[in-house]
């Protein structure tokens, strides 16, 4: 299983799918869970599958989409103006490759770049360079050479890094860990549980990067019992961050959630987690959040309410180019996930909400 997850891992991430067009990581969704349980779909575009049709709806989920870009403009000589899709921090993006996908599915390559240092004045070396002030260079020498390409205002832009191995066993580095660890563990633990006491609902939800959209619709459509949220959250254990209070260190294991200011998550669902863990020997660590959100700040809010935990492979450089994870981390998500699934009765899911 853990030899599938990374070549899982690994095409997941190379994927093409920004918020509005998850089209790839879609089709390897359906691809990897075809003849596991009926599909269904929203209006948005979020997808899931459903195993079973007795017991407590356990939805699993991740959302399918990336940080991303669209084309804002076409300039007269053939460079790219952008608009960011989801949270981007300047000082990431100058020089760093990316991929414009045009109306057909032809993916053109080209850089991130501005006025040159060389002519700019002291006082704008000294400041991060906005984004309206930045362009992507194709290789185009003019507007009529662009739209032979094939490209139009609009279309998608994703981050463009392959997928690498580093010297650190079991450790990788590429784009868009937030939030494919995710994508790969709903397809996994739809994959591997067993699920007999529960109707499992492996999904992916779309748009999760501009503020946590496509969950409301897929909550209305699946309106399951209890959700497990699978994310990519930020590392906090590097160079600048008090190492003595980290709660997302890779190589620590599972991050298990309780609280962000998105969700404060069932209390009693999170420590069913964290029993869970250790019961199984599973390595985990807690985390309390003060910013950041996950889907499960519009599932706690959906229907009449749906308990929520959320369960993290720490990811060092979230929305940027080269995010790191490590993969037993991830291992153990998968891992805590099935556990948990193969435990949720009508009882245990039951009393979660069990108020009077």
């Amino acid at each position: 299983m853990e030899d599938l997850g990374l070549k899982l891992l690994e095409s997941l991430t190379q994927a093409h799918s920004v918020p509005g067009y998850e089209d790839e990581v879609r089709k390897i969704f359906l691809d990897e869970l075809d003849g596991y349980g009926e599909f269904g779909a929203d209006n948005n575009g979020s997808v899931y599958c459903v195993r079973n049709s007795t017991g407590p709806k356990v939805m699993v989920e991740g959302h399918m989409d990336e940080v991303g870009f669209r084309v804002q403009n076409i300039l007269p000589n053939g460079y790219l103006k952008i608009v960011t899709i989801g949270g981007w921090w300047g000082h990431t993006l100058l020089s760093q490759r990316v991929e414009i996908r045009n109306q057909e599915g032809v993916k053109i390559i080209g850089t991130i770049a501005s006025k040159p240092p060389h002519f700019l004045r002291e006082a704008e070396r000294n400041r991060v360079i906005a984004v309206p002030d930045m362009f992507v260079d194709i290789g185009a020498r003019s507007r009529d050479e662009v739209a032979d390409w094939g490209i139009q205002l609009g279309d998608p832009i994703a981050p463009w890094s392959p997928w690498t191995p580093m010297r650190q066993k079991d450790w990788y580095m590429t784009k868009a860990f937030d939030n494919r660890v995710g994508m790969a563990g709903a397809i996994q633990v739809g994959q591997f549980a067993k699920a007999s006491h529960c109707q499992l609902i492996s999904a992916g939800s779309v748009q999760e990067e501009l503020g946590l959209r496509g969950a409301k619709t897929l909550a209305n459509i699946t309106t399951p019992d209890v959700a497990i949220v699978l994310e990519g959250p930020p590392a906090d254990d590097t160079p600048g961050m008090p190492l003595s209070e980290s709660q997302g260190v890779l190589g620590g294991g599972v991050q298990i959630r309780l609280h962000d200011p998105s969700a404060i998550m069932n209390p009693r669902l999170a420590q069913f987690a964290i029993e869970t863990a250790r019961c199984e020997g599973i390595p985990y660590q807690v985390t309390v959040r003060s910013s950041g959100g996950t889907d499960a700040g519009s599932f706690t809010l959906a229907n009449e309410g749906i308990p929520c935990v959320v369960l993290g492979t720490p990811a060092r450089y979230i929305h940027s180019h080269n995010a790191i994870i490590c993969s037993s981390d991830y291992h153990a998500m998968v891992e805590l996930a099935i556990a948990m699934v193969n435990q949720l009765d009508e009882d245990t899911v039951q009393g979660f909400t069990s108020f009077l």
